[in-house]
């Protein structure tokens, strides 16, 4: 990643916590943490942001906390040709009629390519996948109530007496922040609150990770992984990885990117 690119993150994260560790942000950024340590020295003299003790904060304390994580516009240039191959294998297994809850994130939004010429009841918490279907397909769209995240494009919601309780799904589809023996994890705790809501209303989950996915690790767990029905991911995936979904009983879809995903990402790059 580019000194430009993680410094972009890095001074939207001070934005979104009040404090925002040096670990934090190597894990946002995948880089050392010398290089982090660097950057935040940089950006301290160019009095960007003030460095504290581990990490940073911002200049001007943030009015609003956001949610742990990489923004959507980061993330959504990562493994763009895995996703949008991914995204296609999940619109596969659904049908005409069937309702579906899609939940946000880059490698789930790419299901909107895919959905222009179904119809079926769809709810999602992400604002850029509800604007992308009722401008682009016939589907009847849902979306939920709750605050906009602008960095991560979803919206949320703290309160149970919220619209999800009142839709059903066939199934759910989903990404996380990485995927192991003990489950689906994620980086916040809001998003644990808002995400296990909605797989309470899916009679089956389905969970979209690129392979890079298999690797990650988080400190919240979002489910076991015998809730878990089917997991789509890309040829990286290991054979060890594949056998830990086997033994849970989860089902694996291996997705084949086409030469027009290939092209499809090195346009968005």
């Amino acid at each position: 990643m580019h000194e430009k690119e993680r410094h972009r993150i890095i001074l939207s994260a001070v934005q979104e916590k009040p404090v925002v560790t040096v670990q934090e942000m190597v894990e946002l950024t995948d880089s050392s943490e010398a290089t982090i340590r660097r950057d935040i020295a940089a950006l301290h003299v160019q009095k960007r942001l003030r460095r504290v003790r581990g990490g940073a904060e911002a200049i001007s304390p943030p009015q609003f906390i956001g949610l742990a994580g990489r923004p959507f516009s980061v993330n959504e240039t990562l493994n763009a040709a895995q996703k949008r191959a991914i995204a296609r294998e999940a619109v596969n297994l659904c049908k005409d009629g069937e309702p579906i809850i899609i939940n946000g994130g880059t490698t789930t939004f790419q299901m909107v390519h895919f959905l222009t010429g179904r119809r079926m009841p769809i709810f999602t918490n992400s604002f850029p996948i509800a604007e992308h279907l009722l401008k682009h397909s016939k589907n009847t769209v849902m979306l939920s109530g709750g605050t906009i995240y602008r960095e991560q494009n979803i919206i949320l919601s703290p309160f149970d007496n919220d619209v999800t309780r009142n839709f059903y799904a066939r199934r759910m589809f989903m990404g996380a922040q990485g995927l192991g023996p003990l489950g689906l994890m994620e980086g916040d705790p809001l998003l644990i609150q808002a995400e296990q809501k909605l797989i309470d209303q899916a009679d089956e989950l389905v969970v979209l990770v690129d392979s890079s996915k298999f690797r990650m690790r988080s400190s919240l767990i979002l489910c076991g992984l015998s809730r878990i029905a089917t997991v789509i991911t890309d040829d990286g995936i290991e054979d060890r990885e594949a056998k830990m979904l086997e033994t849970a009983g989860v089902a694996l879809v291996v997705a084949r990117k086409q030469s027009s995903d290939k092209e499809e990402s090195s346009l968005q790059a």
